[in-house]
């Protein structure tokens, strides 16, 4: 039975987030959120996990545990967390079908919330 996600977390970003937690003591994973700021309007949020929330959805990926926020989950659903390194920019970066602008500096996006149907028919499809 397949299980159902908000989101995805390819190889690199799991293997940077089993790198932070394991360089903090009483770690057990990474918050990710949303929060209205920027010049495009939202920006993501990222938060060392000590205790999960049970109201957060889990992400688990090569031994990588990544919580959603609830207030988050329809801005992120379908996205697919990776982690980069380049000349200019260390850090983790979203592909989200949800984002529909971003600002020139690439430090906000815009974002509409998925579908709460589509939402809730894929966690229905999951658990059948």
């Amino acid at each position: 039975m397949a299980r159902f996600s908000i989101m995805k977390l390819t190889d690199k970003a799991a293997e940077r987030v089993r790198e932070i937690i394991g360089a903090r003591d009483g770690a057990h994973g990474i918050r990710l959120g949303v929060k209205k700021g920027g010049c495009a309007g939202m920006e993501y949020t990222i938060d060392l996990v000590t205790e999960p929330d049970p109201k957060d959805d889990h992400v688990e990926h090569q031994g990588a545990h990544v919580y959603v926020a609830p207030e988050a989950a329809l801005f992120l659903l379908g996205t697919e967390m990776d982690f980069e390194v380049t000349t200019l920019r260390t850090g983790f970066m979203f592909r989200n079908p949800n984002q529909s602008s971003a600002c020139g500096c690439g430090e906000s996006v815009e974002l509409k919330p998925a579908d709460l149907k589509a939402l809730a028919e894929a966690r229905a499809t999951a658990e059948a």
